[in-house]
């Protein structure tokens, strides 16, 4: 298969992690966004939201949504639980990052990382929000391991992406232990370094 997608972006570097752990084969091609190589006819065929990830399988169909795609590629591992609720518990987490977290933690850090920005200049809303994301998951994290049973799911990946670098992000991850112990041990788990 191969994976379309921008090195710089968590959403797809979650894909990429789940492929590394899984010892799935694939080749990344590397997609500048901010280039425009998302919006070319050969792109848009693929995906018609013009988007990365998207992954392109052997027998011409393709997937786009990085959750949609890690949900697919894992769907017979140990990453996905067997226990039918725990496994929904787990999607539940999947569409809450895409809807309540990746929102303000991944877009403060596009608007400081990628476009330059003072931290000053950030949305306020945006910022008290990602702050109320992070909080949340600090609540879930002090009373249980991981967001999903007491092994590493898809929640753990999906949610590890953006909040390993949200200090990036101008959000400060000091007050949060339980997070940075969770941090800690999921990236041990997909062997990554930790986050600078």
């Amino acid at each position: 298969m191969k994976i379309y997608g921008d090195s710089n972006s968590g959403n797809c570097l979650k894909v990429k992690w789940v492929c590394v752990k899984l010892a799935l084969p694939y080749q990344w091609i590397e997609i500048d966004t901010r280039k425009g190589e998302t919006r070319t006819p050969q792109f848009l065929e693929m995906n018609g939201a013009g988007q990365v990830p998207t992954v392109a399988f052997d027998d011409g169909r393709t997937l786009a949504q990085s959750n949609a795609i890690i949900r697919y590629l894992a769907r017979d591992s140990a990453l996905v639980p067997r226990d039918a609720f725990i496994a929904a518990k787990m999607d539940e987490w999947l569409f809450w990052e895409q809807y309540s977290h990746e929102p303000y933690i991944a877009v403060c850090r596009f608007l400081l990382v990628y476009l330059g920005k003072d931290a000053s200049e950030l949305d306020p809303e945006k910022v008290k929000r990602g702050y109320a994301a992070l909080d949340r998951m600090e609540q879930h994290l002090s009373a249980g391991r991981f967001f999903a049973g007491e092994e590493v799911s898809l929640a753990d990946v999906s949610l590890l992406a953006y909040t390993r670098v949200a200090h990036e992000g101008g959000f400060d991850l000091g007050r949060y232990a339980a997070l940075r112990r969770w941090i800690g041990e999921v990236e041990a788990f997909l062997g990554l370094p930790p986050a600078r």
